[in-house]
Order: structure tokens, then sequence, then C-alpha cells
């Protein structure tokens, strides 16, 4: 059964950086799609980047981009998320996903039903 587990967060300044880690046990990553959520509070999940299972070929909501960077280090079974430029909007708890991929994986989505496993979420806070 495979648990996710992240790590990384903080309280940072406005311009900050943040390195977010999403690691698994119980499996090796080398065959799932990984996506990376947020939740601010009274507000819906967002999708905020993912990694395909097998081109890594990766996906991001128009708020971070060019901010935030995800990479995955199979050999380490972990996936990252890289944020920089973090401004007071991106505070929130972040989650990251996984759903096993049999065939094909060249892409990815940033949608909430696309994933099957999720982590209990690490709390980023962006303020002066």
């Amino acid at each position: 059964q495979l648990q996710l587990v992240e790590s990384g967060g903080g309280l940072v300044e406005p311009g900050g950086s943040l390195r977010l880690s999403c690691a698994a046990s119980g499996v090796t990553l080398d065959y799932y799609r990984i996506g990376w959520f947020r939740q601010a509070p009274g507000k819906e999940r967002e999708g905020v980047s993912c990694i395909s299972r097998s081109t890594g070929s990766t996906n991001y909501a128009d708020s971070v981009k060019g901010r935030f960077t995800i990479s995955r280090d199979n050999a380490k079974n972990t996936v990252y998320l890289q944020m920089n430029s973090l401004k007071p909007e991106d505070t929130g708890v972040y989650y990251c996903a996984a759903r096993r991929i049999y065939s094909g994986g060249y892409d990815c989505g940033r949608q909430g039903y696309e994933y099957d496993y999720w982590g209990q979420g690490t709390q980023v806070t962006v303020s002066s």
C-alpha cells in the first residue's frame, strides 16, 4: 500500500523559497503519476502541479507558472516542489497525491479525481 508523506513546509517571507518533498513508502513511485495540490482556508482545493509517470512531462497552474518547479527522483522515491518568489496567496496546506499508471503515462492532470492516494499535507505560510 502506497503511503505519501509531505515535508518542507513552514513560514517564509514574501519573495522567499521553500522546497517541499513528497516521500513514498510501500511501493516504488516509478509507476505513478504525482500531483501537488493546495488548499487555503475558506477556498477550494487547487491543483498546483503534476508530473507524469513515463516522460516526466509537467503541468502547472497559471498562478504558479514560472515560480514553481516539480521534479521527481525515482532513486529516492521522492517528488519535489521547488517554490520560488513566494507570495502571500501561496499560503495553504500543500498535499501530494499519486495514481498508479499501467500504460502510457505520457501526461498528467491537476484534477483531484485523477489521483487515488493522498498525503497528510504540510503547511506553507507566506507572510512578513
